[in-house]
């Protein structure tokens, strides 16, 4: 495809809250013309209905069921967990040239049965799972464009990866005992917040949750795997902030032999220093959410602790952009020759 061209596209679960972030994004994008927003409930209402933010006239919602898949290059699906799977299933043959971002974790196992355990639902298009390539932009050293369905990654695994896989390749922290801490915004859970968290105060309160059993985990576990060669021993620690979005991971570390905390600082500095949205900060820099909110960026810092030789990384970015729609939107500019920040700054 040239550069010149415009991609004809269309979002799946476009009125949820990432639903709504990926068609703000595409809608300022230069080379996207967006064909259909499909959602299940609100059929042929304006997408402005429900997010004012998006000014330019749009296609009416519609259901799925009323997609050419012809006249598309590409289609996001932005769907609960189970059903990206039935879309693809049913549709991969209809255009040969269609390819699939999914936004939900339907194709990032590529062990089935770890997958059924975890999300609770039985995979119903197991043999397309190898058609698939999980993809964080910096760390896929695949060739993107050989692959018809791109697995967009979790959020959490998104913040966790990003700071600890350079590290560990470089072999310059211990790989046991890794403690990570995540916190995210409610808008990580969905719209169906209500019916998945019923905890006291839910919108004021800080909530841990899942600490054994997080779903993300089996994301984690293999993804660390794959890319370092290296069996990592970690816990991970989800919880719930009174926040609309953004997520602060701390990951608790310790370093081998003399390396000090400068020296993960220029590991990750030098690893990343061709890609636009990594962002690391000086030594001991203080680090929120606040700069990272409504952007495709992620923020790093890496700070000493009263304990020599330990060190906490830690990693800001916004769930719904860089741990969703954005990092959709990067990987389907990777897949399109398309520069990598196109419409995402």
């Amino acid at each position: 495809m040239s550069i010149h061209d415009k991609i004809n596209t269309a979002v799946v679960g476009a009125t949820g809250y990432t639903g709504l972030d990926l068609v703000l994004l595409l809608s300022k994008h230069p080379k996207v013309n967006i064909k259909y927003l499909c959602a299940t409930k609100n059929l042929g209402k304006n997408i402005n209905d429900f997010d004012q933010r998006i000014k330019k006239k749009l296609p009416k919602i519609s259901s799925a069921k009323k997609i050419n898949y012809n006249k598309l290059d590409l289609i996001f699906l932005s769907l609960p967990n189970g059903e990206a799977q039935n879309i693809i299933k049913n549709n991969f043959y209809k255009n040969r040239n269609l390819k699939f971002i999914d936004i939900s974790a339907d194709f990032r196992i590529t062990n089935s049965r770890i997958y059924e355990k975890n999300y609770n639902t039985k995979h119903k298009a197991k043999k397309y799972i190898k058609e698939s390539l999980y993809s964080i932009p910096e760390l896929n050293n695949k060739n993107i464009n050989e692959f018809r369905i791109i697995a967009n990654p979790g959020c959490y695994p998104t913040s966790i990866q990003i700071p600890l896989v350079p590290l560990i390749r470089k072999n310059l922290i211990n790989n046991q005992d890794i403690t990570i801490d995540s916190k995210s915004g409610y808008s990580g859970a969905g719209k169906n917040l209500e019916k998945k968290f019923k905890h006291k105060n839910l919108y004021s309160s800080v909530y841990a949750y899942n600490v054994k059993h997080h779903r993300h985990i089996c994301e984690i576990d293999q993804q660390l795997l794959k890319l370092t060669k290296k069996k990592i021993n970690f816990t991970f620690n989800p919880h719930l902030l009174p926040t609309f979005r953004g997520i602060l991971t701390s990951i608790y570390v310790k370093t081998k032999k003399r390396n000090s905390g400068n020296s993960l600082r220029l590991a990750l500095i030098k690893f990343y220093k061709k890609f636009k949205f990594i962002k690391v900060l000086k030594i001991n820099s203080p680090l929120g959410t606040g700069n990272v909110l409504n952007t495709n960026n992620c923020e790093i810092s890496i700070c000493e602790t009263r304990i020599k030789g330990k060190y906490i990384i830690f990693c800001a970015i916004d769930n719904l952009i860089k741990g969703a729609s954005g990092q959709a939107i990067q990987n389907m500019n990777y897949l399109y020759n398309f520069p990598e920040h196109l419409g995402l700054t």
